[in-house]
């Protein structure tokens, strides 16, 4: 199936919040479908705000949305989403005294799962799908960073939700942590749509199939991570040495630079990646204003 031919799972138009004097989102506009969606953005772009809003723990100022079919500014559309939806914030709020298994069940008895047998069948299996089926019994306080974010991520996943919305979910883990987050997440987008926030360009080429890039509140762009790093083409090349007024120079494993920039003439070109088609499109703009 096509992506023209799918029915979105969440439709944004003209989204707009300011908090006081300060505009967090201007005029959002974009589409999720089923699979993996990757958000990307600097510090400040508005990410967390926008993944509020698409959970709707935010309403708008203006703009309209629809999430699974449903107006979430209604109450009986607010209500219809959050029975569907699974939310991990970048602080899902621990009580450090619960166990893994307690915490997965009180959310789980927020999502009104209240047959106690069948919620505590579903507690076992999401815990087991994030492979924390043996700390189930373990406290909050006493688990690792990584272990915290898999129950986080457990409870998100509590009622086999349609669709997920993951803010920052592989913040402050390991490399070995972060390679099972996107196991579980890649198995995640078969059949659901999932809409992951990160910082890590190398997270987008990994798990998503289209992304969103986010910058100063505003969507600069929306595609595939191949039409990203196609921003890029024609001006990623390799050098001897660093080259002054590039966009971004490091030396890579080789001992030769890479460049991102205006290349000069006759350099040898590279293949762009996503990350720098990102950096194209979101500095580009800062130098342009700065001239330099």
């Amino acid at each position: 199936m096509t992506v023209a031919a799918a029915t979105s799972v969440v439709h944004a138009s003209g989204l707009t919040l300011r908090y006081g004097r300060t505009a967090a989102l201007t005029d959002v506009s974009f589409t999720l479908y089923d699979g993996v969606t990757g958000l990307l953005g600097p510090n400040g772009a508005g990410k967390t705000t926008l993944l509020r809003i698409v959970a709707t723990a935010l309403p708008p100022d203006q703009g309209t949305l629809s999430v699974l079919g449903n107006d979430p500014r209604t109450p009986a559309g607010r209500l219809a989403v959050r029975r569907r939806l699974g939310y991990l914030p970048q602080d899902p709020g621990f009580h450090p005294g619960f166990t893994a298994f307690e915490f997965v069940d009180y959310v789980a008895i927020l999502k009104e799962l209240t047959d106690r047998r069948a919620r505590h069948q579903e507690v076992s299996r999401v815990l087991d799908a994030v492979g924390l089926s043996g700390q189930r019994g373990r406290r909050i306080r006493a688990l690792s960073g990584g272990m915290r974010q898999r129950v986080a991520l457990a409870a998100a996943l509590a009622g086999d939700p349609d669709l997920l919305v993951l803010d920052e979910p592989t913040v402050g883990l390991d490399p070995e942590q972060r390679l099972r987050f996107r196991e579980v997440i890649a198995e995640l987008g078969e059949g659901r749509s999932v809409l992951l926030s990160t910082h890590q360009t190398e997270e987008v080429m990994a798990l998503c199939q289209r992304v969103v890039v986010l910058d100063g509140g505003t969507v600069r762009f929306e595609g595939t991570p191949a039409d990203l790093a196609a921003h890029a083409r024609g001006r990623v090349w390799t050098s001897g040495a660093r080259v002054a007024g590039a966009l971004a120079s490091w030396r890579a494993g080789d001992g030769r630079y890479r460049n991102v920039g205006d290349p000069p003439a006759g350099a040898e070109l590279l293949e762009p990646t996503v990350e720098d088609g990102y950096l194209m499109l979101v500095d580009t703009p800062a130098r342009e204003e700065t001239g330099r």
